[in-house]
């Protein structure tokens, strides 16, 4: 992993790492300008129990292509009690968002 993806990898957790859930179970990185996001995402125990996990998802895939140096957002995340495979690179044409 180069300098530039291991740094924007740290920033990429930071920033996800604002939002209301239980991130234990999610593997973050980068490779060339592309955030891939693969795991499991759930809500934290005791707080926030309204909070709608597939809208916190794709909040989180939105603020990061918005992000400078960030190219694509692949996101293979298991939401508790669902699972959504999305892969938004130009290619595949599964899920547009």
């Amino acid at each position: 992993m180069s300098v530039v993806d291991a740094s924007m990898t740290r920033e990429v957790i930071r920033d996800i790492s604002k939002r209301p859930l239980d991130l234990s179970g999610l593997d973050v990185h980068v490779s060339r300008g592309v955030v891939y996001l693969h795991g499991r995402l759930d809500k934290i125990r005791g707080y926030y129990d309204d909070t709608n996990l597939h809208q916190e998802l794709m909040s989180i895939v939105k603020l990061l292509k918005q992000r400078p140096g960030i190219r694509d957002v692949v996101c293979e995340v298991e939401l508790a009690g669902s699972h959504i495979i999305e892969n938004t690179a130009p290619r595949a044409k599964r899920f547009a968002y």
